[in-house]
């Protein structure tokens, strides 16, 4: 048999069949159309606010934008580093020990002000009220030590800074 003689024998099956390959071909169609909707969309969305400027001009000045940002974040961290080193050696630890000096006086009017940075170097600081008289001491720390004699209350004082 040929297949002149197929097709005219088998009318119904040639119509099924090419009623199948329109359906398929229906699916193929929809699907496409489908897909490029959510292409137009996409682009749509990518070129809002170009105004008639090409896609080149946009990545390119996207791009110089990405650089400016760039430069401008290691601007931002050389002065974060060089804050940081500042920290290092600005006073962050205070402490306070207030203290009666003298027994005829009272209040607790007599101090030590301890205030060190970060390594713990700083000052000690005392004030010594009387009756009559008041007297004020510094006294360098370096490394949480003093090469002076501290008293009792101004090694209370260094110790709390130190703990902070």
């Amino acid at each position: 048999m040929n297949a002149a003689a197929v097709l005219t024998d088998n009318p119904l099956y040639v119509i099924i069949a090419f009623g199948v390959m329109m359906l398929i071909s229906y699916a193929i169609i929809i699907n496409l159309w489908m897909e490029l909707s959510t292409v137009k969309k996409r682009y749509r969305q990518m070129m809002a606010g170009v105004e008639g400027s090409n896609l080149e001009r946009m990545i390119a000045e996207h791009i110089e934008l990405a650089e400016s940002i760039s430069n401008d974040r290691k601007s931002f961290q050389k002065e974060i580093d060089r804050l940081d080193a500042k920290l290092v050696k600005a006073i962050t630890r205070l402490s306070v020990v207030r203290f009666d000096a003298f027994e005829d006086v009272g209040s607790d009017l007599s101090y030590c002000i301890a205030m060190l940075d970060e390594e713990n170097n700083g000052i000690v600081i005392s004030g010594i009220f009387g009756r009559d008289e008041a007297r004020t001491y510094a006294k360098p720390i370096v490394k949480g030590e003093s090469t002076y004699k501290l008293t009792r209350e101004e090694e209370q004082a260094l110790r709390n800074a130190m703990n902070k």
